[in-house]
């Protein structure tokens, strides 16, 4: 199995576009977890963090990371702009 700190570049990347670094899939595949927590643990950022730049709180992360609630669109956008990303590399 593969260790999130084991494949985390020292500086992650975040590339243009909707292309999602290998690092990403192979944490979403390997570990079975969400785009949207793939990609946090990628950049290395709590839920605290993403939840505040993102204006919700850390229990809805949560729930979102787990796949137990829904990414609504406007969700999506504004997790994206927490992270860095564009939307569609959270899909």
């Amino acid at each position: 199995m593969i260790e999130a700190a084991q494949i985390r570049p020292k500086t992650p990347h975040i590339p243009e576009g909707d292309y999602v670094p290998h690092e990403v899939v192979g944490l979403h595949i390997e570990r079975d977890i969400t785009y949207l927590r793939a990609w946090r643990e990628y950049l290395g950022l709590t839920q605290a963090e993403v939840a505040e730049r993102a204006g919700i709180t850390q229990a809805a992360l949560s729930q979102m990371e787990s796949g137990e609630a829904k990414l609504r669109k406007a969700t999506r956008e504004k997790l994206a702009k927490a992270m860095g990303l564009n939307p569609e590399q959270l899909v």
